[in-house]
């Protein structure tokens, strides 16, 4: 795939996604996992997709290194990569088995993904597998891809780190296989880090830890981080930017200070309201989002949260699909922020 030539000096983000739809086509009907997602990805920020189960955050992440299982396919949109030296290719227009992609995969951009225990081969030891993607991205020697190996078992924590270079998954516990999966995405120092819910079924102590780890290390490698969760403490805590997503949409993105203290979309407010707070009132119950996320194969027209909005127009919100549009500093899709419907705010 051609690359096409940019300033470096160029504000454009590092990633650029645009219309991005990833359909699955099963005997029932079409499944729209992402369904029209627009997002970007600063250089040497955290930006987090924020969302309930479902929403379609991992199948997004998965379409950007082109490793979504069939009966999944992209069918439209763009995913724009800045490289290192400017200049542009559009991951999404890129065969998934392609000599190209594999180039980019793991190397300028890597993943840990959700369970280590299972992405993780089981009957290979934890060095070499490693080492593996040390050699295929790295003009090395299998004794310097070893070497290196150990180096980053070491960088990201993990005693002993010649001795775990034999372990198999098995032997480590879930934290330190983590650990592990970090070092195997970072072995090759890419430009870019999707963390797909890295702190699921750890431990607070643990969680801590492995987000910390991430911190640094973004640091260090001076790298992008797009952290896929639905915890919205692990958001507050480490994100720059944050894109919120529903039903395959993203409905509202912009840095975390303005979209947590000001946030437009009535589905973030009710999440962040949703949120035990210290010093609130005893024993009163917690407000949740009234109804169920729609079934995928029977999506709702216009809006694809007005079955669950308290703020529903009747003969506006299902009749249109509302866009992103800029309000403030933020963007969010919905029509009480049109300018037409002002008066209905």
């Amino acid at each position: 795939m051609p690359l096409t030539p940019m300033h470096t000096d160029s504000p454009e983000p590092l990633l650029r996604i645009r219309g991005l739809k990833t359909h699955f086509f099963t005997a029932d009907g079409v499944v729209k996992a992402v369904d029209g997602v627009d997002l970007d990805v600063q250089q040497s920020r955290t930006t987090c997709i924020l969302g309930e189960s479902g929403c379609g955050k991992s199948i997004m992440a998965r379409s950007i290194l082109r490793i979504v299982d069939a009966p999944g396919r992209i069918v439209d949109g763009s995913i724009i990569y800045r490289a290192a030296d400017g200049r542009t290719v559009d991951l999404a227009a890129m065969s998934p088995t392609s000599k190209a992609i594999r180039e980019i995969r793991g190397s300028d951009i890597s993943m840990i993904f959700q369970e280590p225990m299972s992405s993780l081969g089981p009957i290979q030891k934890i060095g070499k597998q490693i080492s593996e993607t040390i050699l295929l991205h790295r003009k090395m020697s299998k004794a310097e891809a070893k070497e290196a190996a150990i180096e980053m078992l070491d960088r990201v924590g993990i005693p002993n780190p010649a001795k775990r270079y034999e372990s198999y998954p098995f032997e480590l516990s879930g934290g330190m296989r983590q650990r592990a999966m970090i070092a195997m995405a970072l072995s090759c120092q890419p430009r870019m880090l999707i963390a797909d819910e890295p702190t699921t079924a750890l431990d607070v102590t643990t969680q801590a830890q492995i987000l910390d780890l991430i911190a640094d290390l973004k640091e260090e490698f001076d790298m992008s981080v797009m952290l896929i969760t639905h915890d919205l403490g692990v958001v507050a805590e480490v994100a720059e930017d944050v894109a919120v997503m529903y039903m395959g949409k993203v409905v509202e993105r912009g840095d975390v200070y303005s979209v947590f203290e000001n946030p437009k979309h009535p589905y973030t407010q009710a999440l962040l309201e949703s949120v035990p707070r210290i010093g609130g009132v005893r024993k009163a119950r917690l407000p949740a989002i009234k109804g169920m996320v729609p079934h995928p194969l029977a999506r709702p027209s216009g809006c694809s949260f007005r079955t669950r909005c308290e703020r529903y127009m009747p003969g506006i919100c299902d009749k249109t699909e509302p866009v992103l549009t800029q309000e403030g500093s933020s963007e969010v899709a919905c029509f009480l922020y049109s300018s037409e419907l002002a008066n209905v705010r």
